[in-house]
């Protein structure tokens, strides 16, 4: 495993982290948990050298940020960092356009879901925690600047980021410009590099770190979609992968396979497009079965993408707008 910076908090973390919503259950999520195999899979990424762990309170209300917690006590001697994150008061996904921040991130309810992460961890200290949703109109609002720097203060957290929403990569400059940011996560992926344009030259030049969630488009960069795939109702990705984006996405997948390096998975090119850029601390793949957890920690071994690959790359692009069923 190789380790890279998160940015000015000064941590080396493993470039390929574990995105815990997948194995967190429970509704508005994946279907297919299993929680008797969960914990064999984050003891095996942490024995393959991971060392930094995503979750929030909503991944099972609760239940991942306590499977994260059992973790931290089964291997005591290891340094893992964990990042959780605080919903939205409205539970709005990402806000809506007259939300106000009294909507979705009083200080109270910040406050409440901080020590109701912190009880789910067990721990007395949360390294960083991070807002769910964002939306740049909030960034001179001195309430939420003033309870997280309190919260660092106290010493009830170390960094404090931004989940950035969907497709809106720079929905967060005017956040940084106020000093309190001090990561931000960000879809990023073959499909979606936008965040190229504007965000990590500003994270680089400011020294943000950088977590990069969604490496396979939610499923679509694994390869194994077909017009015919169905979702269970219950499964968000039945929205996502609805009749406006399966055919294109599955179009677009078929489109890759054909330029994939000899000996290369689209995942495998996937994580390692990410890893190509330096703006980026850590890739965060969802993994709910030992397999994947081998298959992807693999990819941190050093080797990067040949310039003639990554300029094919370049024009598998495909820029997108918000919209109901991607949310």
């Amino acid at each position: 495993m190789h380790y890279r910076s998160m940015g000015r908090l000064g941590w080396d973390v493993s470039e390929i982290g574990y995105g815990m919503w997948g194995i967190g259950g429970g509704p508005g999520g994946f279907t297919g948990w299993d929680y008797d195999t969960a914990p064999d899979c984050l003891d095996l990424a942490v024995e393959l050298g991971c060392t930094f762990f995503d979750t929030a309170w909503v991944y099972g209300r609760g239940v991942s940020e306590r499977m994260l917690g059992d973790l931290l006590r089964r291997h005591p001697g290891r340094r893992l960092y964990v990042a959780t994150k605080v919903p939205p008061l409205n539970r709005q996904w990402p806000p809506r356009p007259d939300d106000t921040l009294d909507d979705v991130f009083p200080p109270g309810h910040v406050r409440e879901y901080v020590h109701r992460s912190l009880e789910n961890l067990g721990n007395d200290r949360i390294d960083l925690l991070q807002f769910h949703v964002w939306e740049d109109r909030w960034s001179d609002d001195e309430r939420w600047q003033r309870v997280i720097s309190d919260l660092k203060a106290e010493g009830v957290i170390e960094g404090f980021g931004i989940s950035v929403n969907r497709w809106e990569p720079e929905n967060c400059l005017r956040a940084i410009d106020t000093g309190l940011v001090d990561v931000v996560q960000v879809i990023y992926n073959i499909f979606d590099q936008a965040p190229e344009d504007e965000l990590f030259e500003r994270a680089l030049l400011d020294d943000i770190g950088i977590i990069a969630r969604v490496p396979f488009d939610e499923g679509g960069l694994t390869g194994k979609l077909t017009r015919d795939t169905v979702f269970p109702e219950d499964d968000w990705r039945a929205v996502y992968f609805g009749p406006d984006n399966l055919g294109p996405t599955v179009e677009r997948a078929e489109r890759l396979k054909k330029v994939l390096p000899e000996g290369m998975t689209l995942p495998e090119l996937s994580l390692r497009f990410i890893l190509h850029h330096p703006a980026v601390s850590t890739v965060i793949p969802g993994m709910r079965r030992p397999e994947h957890v081998r298959a992807n920690l693999a990819v941190s071994d050093g080797r990067r993408l040949d310039r003639p690959v990554l300029d094919e790359l370049r024009g598998h692009r495909w820029d997108r707008r918000p919209t109901e069923w991607s949310m």
